[in-house]
């Protein structure tokens, strides 16, 4: 079996590259490696998904699952003011995100290293945001959409994309099932975004 990029520490040997990108009328720089999600290019689920996201004035975002840290850095660009936090099991992708967060000149996010909500337990935001790795199993995948709610604020709203035919609309169910409700905010080349909304009671 490969090495997967949700492994803590990848053994796979170096490859760097850089990705150029234009996301929402900004320009982007984005430093992979192997070892990491989506090194050649950005995955069209991770554009779909930022082109979906809507972020108000100084909120709070959570890129779960960051890789490289393409979504917390455009978050953090479409809305200078708010605070993004990122992180990521994999130490090669918590490295690459610092080094483009920095690439980017970005100022209002950090990226921290660890497991699912573990690096921010005590934190709530009003957006979490995520590619979940289908791949890594539905336990894992089970346990990003089951324990959002204790990290969203009221009114906060939980943003996964997934492909179609890798289970898309089992996921949407299952956000559904945990907040009562999950919309399709946008969809398109086999991929579906879903928005659940944490209750304001």
């Amino acid at each position: 079996m490969s090495e997967q990029y949700f492994e803590k520490r990848p053994e796979s040997a170096h490859r760097p590259a850089e990705i150029r990108v234009v996301i929402r009328d900004h320009r982007f720089t984005f430093r992979t490696d192997a070892g990491v999600f989506s090194r050649g290019e950005l995955d069209r689920g991770t554009e779909l998904l930022l082109e979906a996201l809507v972020i108000g004035p100084g909120e709070r975002i959570l890129d779960l699952g960051c890789g490289y840290g393409a979504i917390g850095i455009v978050a953090a660009r479409l809305s200078p003011t708010s605070e993004v936090v990122l992180t990521d099991v994999n130490e090669r992708a918590v490295a690459l995100a610092r080094t483009n967060l920095a690439a980017n000149g970005i100022g209002n996010a950090e990226v921290r290293l660890g497991p699912l909500y573990e690096p921010v337990e005590d934190m709530t935001f009003d957006h979490i945001v995520s590619n979940p790795p289908i791949r890594a199993g539905r336990r894992i995948v089970d346990r990003i959409v089951a324990e959002a709610t204790a990290h969203l604020l009221p009114g906060g709203k939980l943003w996964l994309v997934a492909r179609t035919r890798q289970g898309a609309d089992a996921l949407r169910s299952r956000m559904a099932q945990a907040f009562g409700s999950a919309e399709i905010a946008k969809r398109g080349s086999g991929f579906k975004v879903f928005r659940s909304v944490k209750s304001e009671a």
